[in-house]
């Protein structure tokens, strides 16, 4: 028991000083001078984006910037590839680690979580369906739920294909979205590579991209909203006044 929380209490001191160095320091300045390292590797650079990906997901680093920086970099298909399977695999592992050494240290994040249990419930009659839905939903944040997951009965294998479907439109989404960039800056200092046309095919594409993205997002936030918050935390159907305060 003690070994257990030590180890979760490192893990937690990790996290903690991640975060710290990811507020303090110029993020911006060296995110772009690690696209620029990336893009001068060729072909190795998706490995290295995509390990460096990895390890930003468990220790709880937003990756909303590696992922347009993909886009900026590798375009919609090889960056959308490369983030897909890099926030599977960080998604992966940071289960993994939630259901062995950090356990304890998960248990206490879902303790200050009032909506977990509700989830918990949820997943225990359909786990496939819930991770799914979650992962399409920005209401619950993708790096906490890689470990909360981790408490529930849903299986490892439900948990990685669900995890992988539910996070593509927002990864296609924002990947897109960095290589609109990309074309915007290549429209403003001339090269202009493929002509207008393919830049308004872009900008076109793009709308829609989001277009869809937000409506999958709609559809899956009232589909939670009938698993998960027709409950109240004790279990119980939600009562009426209950419903009024949402």
């Amino acid at each position: 028991m003690s070994r257990g929380v030590a180890r979760a209490g490192i893990f937690a001191a990790s996290i903690a000083a991640a975060f710290v160095l990811f507020r303090i320091l110029p993020v911006a300045e060296y995110t772009g001078r690690f696209l620029g390292q990336v893009d001068a590797l060729g072909a190795w650079g998706p490995v290295l984006l995509g390990a460096v990906y990895v390890v930003a997901t468990v220790a709880m680093v937003p990756g909303t910037i590696l992922t347009v920086g993909a886009g900026f970099v590798f375009g919609v298909t090889v960056g959308t590839v490369t983030v897909s399977i890099a926030s599977t695999l960080g998604a992966t592992l940071a289960f993994v680690i939630g259901r062995t050494f950090a356990r304890a240290w998960v248990q206490k994040i879902a303790a200050g979580n009032p909506r977990f249990g509700a989830v918990d419930r949820a997943v225990k009659d359909s786990g496939f369906k819930i991770v799914l839905l979650t992962r399409l939903s920005p209401i619950f944040p993708f790096n906490v739920l890689n470990y909360l997951f981790s408490l529930t009965s849903v299986s490892l294998r439900d948990y990685v294909v669900a995890s992988w479907i539910g996070m593509l439109p927002g990864t296609v989404m924002y990947v897109y979205f960095g290589t609109a960039v990309k074309s915007l800056a290549d429209v403003v200092s001339g090269n202009v590579e493929g002509g207008s046309a393919q830049k308004v095919l872009l900008g076109v594409g793009l709308v829609v991209t989001v277009a869809v993205t937000v409506y999958v997002t709609r559809v899956a936030r009232r589909a939670i909203r009938e698993h998960v918050d027709d409950e109240s935390p004790d279990g119980r159907p939600a009562s009426p006044a209950t419903e009024s305060t949402r």
